[in-house]
């Protein structure tokens, strides 16, 4: 049994049929890759797996468990993180705060969180170290704000491990990075994959490639294509539409 399920999802905005008829199974301890062209339904689906839309039909398992439906507070309290294309951080508070009140003991008693961040030493050296390991070690006092935009991508992903997930879905994670930045992100997801399960949206098919174990290729809302990426690379979609290159 995999570790989380999408079994023939079905998701419409009124007669705008957006996800037909998807399925995808993520093991546990893999790495997955959806592609695909922009307006394909990546987004969609990632947002129905984590509870942001109810699927129109169909189900989502996590470890046999039916969660269809449920809220994305519950799903990710069972155990499934994400990041969002959009990043949103508290700008003006650090990072190691900004991870602080992402931990769910400090997220339960948010009234009190900022008040009491400074004296919970234990959730500050957790923070510390999460911070550590998305190789932001030494910018813990520095303010979001502050931040290069692939500091602030690695704060992000620090946010979403500050759960304990078993799942981490990713949404487009190299986006706005250069060369650089790309290339730091890299060597963070493949550090990431020896931990977790993964899955992530992304249009730099080199970087996917790289990392991903298993890649999905959706387009039209549904999966024309799935492989390994060795085996999407002469996959005749694939060579054809330049999925990943827009």
């Amino acid at each position: 049994m995999a570790l989380f399920e999408a079994v023939r999802l079905h998701k419409r905005f009124g007669q705008r049929v957006v996800l037909e008829d998807i399925t995808l199974a993520f093991e546990a301890g893999t790495t997955t890759g959806l592609m695909g062209p922009n307006g394909a339904g990546k987004t969609t689906c990632f947002n129905v797996l984590t509870g942001h839309f109810a699927p129109t039909r169909g189900r989502v398992l996590l470890d046999g468990r039916d969660v269809t439906g449920l809220a994305p507070q519950t799903i990710a309290r069972l155990g499934v993180a994400r990041s969002f294309q959009t990043i949103s951080l508290f700008d003006t508070e650090t990072a190691q705060d900004n991870v602080v009140v992402a931990l769910p003991r400090i997220r339960a008693r948010v009234a009190d969180a900022w008040r009491d961040l400074a004296r919970d030493t234990a959730a500050q050296d957790e923070a510390a170290a999460l911070l550590g390991r998305v190789g932001l070690r030494g910018r813990e006092r520095t303010r979001a704000r502050d931040l290069s935009y692939g500091e602030r991508r690695a704060l992000e992903i620090a946010l979403a491990l500050a759960g304990d997930p078993r799942v981490l879905f990713l949404d487009e994670p190299t986006s706005g990075l250069g060369a650089d930045g790309t290339a730091r992100l890299a060597d963070l997801v493949a550090e990431l994959k020896r931990r977790y399960t993964i899955v992530m949206i992304e249009h730099d098919m080199r970087f996917l490639f790289r990392l991903a174990d298993v890649v999905h290729v959706i387009h039209w809302g549904q999966v024309i294509a799935s492989g390994t990426p060795d085996a999407l690379r002469g996959d005749p979609w694939v060579a054809r539409s330049q999925l990943g290159a827009g």
